[in-house]
Formats: structure tokens, C-alpha cells, sequence
């Protein structure tokens, strides 16, 4: 088992130290590998940034204690995922094009072909914050599988993950970040998809299991117990809460960079079919082995619903399958760790320090001290992965997704409108949260509208004959 999760473990590292041949000792090339990655390394980088240990740890958890009603998270997700993919991409990696910046927020903030300055720090500060919360959720999922499979310490994990990722992304940057994203990629597919056959042939196969689900209380209803709204209103409003929630992703600077990075603008539908042909596949069995989960660990007092996908492993699998499971959480963890690091070491040395650095060497030292405060939150965090990682996600996205959705529309908002639009977005999204809405209606939903109906009243307060007048 250990001696299987070693050889993945080394095989990522290599892979990540490798790129170092291809580095060009510019920030350009570290931040956005010199935009010359392929389709099918940004689509599978993408994919591998965005399902994280959320998928195999949060997910696997959510599914085992929500049931079927939890296909409709999936299916809002990827489908909000691929809508927003349809406008915003592409306008993404054309404007980085124009503006010559390396970070996501430097990006929007030059996209008029103006600096919105002091929008661009505040972007700056938020993603550090929510990007070092998001990256400590992926560590603490690492912690909890070792802790389970190899009873280390719990604070092992962290402290491991944060030191391999520490030393690929000071090998190549994005490039080490991508490089080892597709490994993993596969690693994680091949790791859910045997578990998911071994346990569904354990429990007789699909029809049998199917029918032991239907013995579990609630198990197999379509929607959600306890929702805002009764019955079927309710449902179509969780169902459309969690839409937004895959909108999301157009607000995620370490899933955007990927598509930042691509090779060719017009290689963007390549790039596309690679992401969601690995996220529907990835998701539906994760989907899957979360339900299985729920019959074969029945005892929901006895452990942490989010360690069902390593205990499961334990019980149904060799322990050389066990230590490439294992492998396949510490990987999905480790390719958006890196991501989130180094969209955060971007957030600090492009975004809000007032002299802007080329220096290689300062860039990676910001890279290791952003790696070392994400190792020292993620051991103090006492958040489920879940949860922060939900957290997070809404609040980048209530801050960004609308400011970017407009202007990929041709909107034109001044700096003090996008302003307010961000922090108007990210303050319900955060007050959704705090009094405990989030229980019924993804927080990121009322987050965006909340930006987009700022900027359709500040676009009509512009154009009113008053505020032309005063303007004149």
C-alpha cells in the first residue's frame, strides 16, 4: 500500500521537476507557461483543478449523507460550468492577448484597454484570501485519507502535500502545475472508476445495490430534505442555485488560468471537449461511489462522512489498490493546490505589491511563503473540505464571475461600478452564508445576481439625462 502510493507520489514529483527544462525565466512563462499549452493540456488541467479533493473527499461525503438528490448538484454544475464557457473563454484568452498581463485579475482590470488600479488590488487581496482558504480545504482532504489509510498524524498530510507542491511549482511554474494535472488527470479517473466496479460487484451489481439503496429512508428521493420551498418549487430552485454554482467556475482564477494559457485562441472548443468529457465522466462516478458508500458504511454515527471513499478502499481493495486510491486523492488534492498557490504568488506579486517584479527567483520565494501559509491554515482549519471549499468558491465568485460576464458582453462599467459590483457581490454572498441560507440555496446564485443587478442600475443611472447633465 505505502509502497504504491510512493511510486504515484514520485511519479507526480518527476513529472513536475521535468518541466524545468522547458522554463523560460520569465514571469510571463511562469504564471501562464508563455500561452503556449496545448488543448488537451488545458482541458485536462482544467478538469483536474476543478474536482479536486472536493470531488473525492467533500462530494463522496455529500452524496453518502444527501443520497440521489444529489445528481442534481452535478447536473446544475456542469451545466452552468458550459454555459459560462460559451461567451466567456474565449473573450478571457483574447484579452489577455491585448493586455500582455499575467494574472487573472490584472487581466479584467485592463480589459478596456484602461488600468482600473485600485479594482485590481482589491482583486488582488480577495483571491489571496479565498484562494489560501480554498487551498488549505485541498491539503486538510490529503490529511484525512492519509490519516485513514496509513493512520499518520493528521497533520502529515498537509505538511507533505504543501512540500510537494512547494517544489514543482519552484521547478516550472504553471507549466510544473499543468504538467502533473494531466498525470494526475488519469490517475484519478483509473482510481474512482476501480473502486466504483469493485464495489458495485461486492454488493451483487447495480440492480442489487440499487435496490438496498431503496431500503434506506429518503435514500433514492429526487430532491433534498428540508429545502427553502416545498416540493417541486423547491426543487427547481436547488437545482438552479447549484447552475450557478458551476457560472462559478468563470470566477476561479486558478481554474481560468488554464484557458489563459492555451496555445491558440482558436483551439478553445478543443480545449473545451477534452474539460467536459473528463468532468462528466470523473463526476458521474464519484456520484456513484458516494451512493455505494452509503449501504456498505451504514453506521452514520461511527465516522466522518467525507472519510467514506478511503474506508471503503480499505475494505474492498488490495493494498496495492488501496495506495493507488489513496494516490488518486492525494493527486486530485495536489493539482489544485499548486493551481491555488500560484494564482495566489500571482495575486501578490502582479496585483498588490506597488512595484511589479520580472525577478524569477522573488516570484518562487512568494510561491514558497503562500505554500507555507496554506500548510499552517489548513492545520488549524476545523471546517469540513466541503463546506470551505463552497465558501470559497461563492465568494470569488460573487466578487468576479459578474465583473467578467459583463464585460465578455461588451459592457464598459466605470472603475468605482466594478468596484461596488464585487463587494456588493461577495457581501450577500457571504451575508447567504452567515445566516445559514446556504442550507437550501447555493449562496453564489443570489452573490452574482447581486453584482449583475449592480451594474444594470449603475449602466441606467449613467445613461439617465441627469446624470448626463451633471457629467457635461
Amino acid at each position: 500500500m505505502l509502497l504504491s502510493f510512493l511510486f504515484f507520489l514520485a511519479l507526480f514529483a518527476a513529472v513536475g521537476v521535468s518541466s524545468y527544462r522547458k522554463s523560460r525565466g520569465t514571469k510571463q512563462d511562469y504564471y501562464l507557461a508563455s500561452q503556449d499549452v496545448p488543448p488537451m493540456l488545458v482541458g485536462l488541467s482544467a478538469v483536474a483543478t476543478n474536482n479536486s479533493g472536493y470531488m473525492f473527499i467533500g462530494v463522496i461525503g455529500y452524496t453518502y449523507m444527501t443520497g440521489l438528490a444529489s445528481i442534481w448538484l452535478m447536473i446544475g454544475w456542469i451545466l452552468g460550468d458550459f454555459l459560462g464557457s460559451l461567451w466567456i473563454h474565449k473573450s478571457l484568452r483574447q484579452a489577455v492577448k491585448r493586455s500582455g498581463e499575467s494574472s487573472y485579475a490584472g487581466v479584467l482590470a485592463c480589459w478596456q484597454g484602461i488600468r482600473f488600479g485600485h479594482w485590481q488590488k482589491l482583486a488582488g487581496l480577495l483571491s489571496l484570501l479565498f484562494l489560501l482558504a480554498y487551498a488549505s480545504a485541498q491539503l486538510v482532504a490529503g490529511s484525512k485519507a492519509l490519516y485513514v489509510v496509513l493512520d499518520l498524524p493528521i497533520w502529515s498530510g498537509a505538511v507533505l502535500g504543501g512540500v510537494i507542491v512547494a517544489a514543482y511549482c519552484l521547478a516550472g511554474g504553471i507549466r510544473a502545475s499543468i504538467w502533473t494535472d494531466v498525470a494526475q488527470s488519469f490517475v484519478m479517473v483509473l482510481a474512482m472508476g476501480t473502486l466504483l466496479f469493485v464495489a458495485t460487484q461486492s454488493v451483487g451489481g447495480a440492480t442489487a445495490a440499487w435496490q438496498a439503496m431503496g431500503q434506506v429512508e429518503g435514500f433514492l428521493n429526487w430532491y433534498p430534505q428540508g429545502l427553502l420551498l416545498p416540493g417541486l418549487a423547491g426543487g427547481v430552485v436547488f437545482i438552479l442555485s447549484w447552475l450557478f454554482a458551476g457560472i462559478s467556475v468563470v470566477g476561479q482564477p486558478h481554474v481560468m488560468v488554464r484557458f489563459m494559457a492555451l496555445d491558440n485562441v482558436g483551439h478553445m472548443v478543443r480545449a473545451r471537449c477534452w474539460y467536459y468529457l473528463w468532468f462528466v465522466l470523473f463526476y458521474c462516478m464519484a456520484t456513484g461511489v458516494g451512493m455505494l458508500s452509503r449501504i456498505m458504511l451504514s453506521d452514520q454515527g461511527a465516522f466522518d462522512a467525507e472519510l467514506a471513499l478511503p474506508m471503503m478502499a480499505m475494505e474492498l481493495l488490495s493494498p496495492a489498490m488501496v495506495g493507488l486510491i489513496l494516490a488518486g486523492i492525494f493527486a486530485a488534492t495536489m493539482s489544485t493546490a499548486d493551481s491555488l498557490v500560484l494564482s495566489c504568488s500571482a495575486a501578490l506579486t502582479h496585483d498588490l505589491l506597488p512595484q511589479r517584479t520580472e525577478n524569477t527567483r522573488l516570484l518562487k520565494f512568494a510561491t514558497v511563503a503562500i505554500a507555507l501559509l496554506a500548510v499552517t491554515w489548513a492545520l488549524l482549519n476545523e471546517q469540513s473540505v466541503f463546506s470551505l471549499v463552497v465558501m470559497s468558491w461563492s465568494a470569488l465568485a460573487s466578487a468576479f464571475a459578474p465583473l467578467l460576464m459583463v464585460l465578455a458582453a461588451g459592457g464598459r462599467p466605470s472603475q468605482r461600478l466594478a468596484i461596488t459590483m464585487s463587494l456588493l457581490g461577495l457581501a450577500t454572498a457571504l451575508a447567504w452564508r452567515w445566516f445559514g441560507w446556504h442550507a437550501h440555496i447555493y449562496e453564489g446564485m443570489p452573490g452574482i445576481l447581486m453584482g449583475l443587478v449592480v451594474y444594470a442600475v449603475g449602466h441606467l443611472v449613467s445613461r439617465s439625462p441627469a446624470s448626463r447633465t451633471v457629467n457635461a
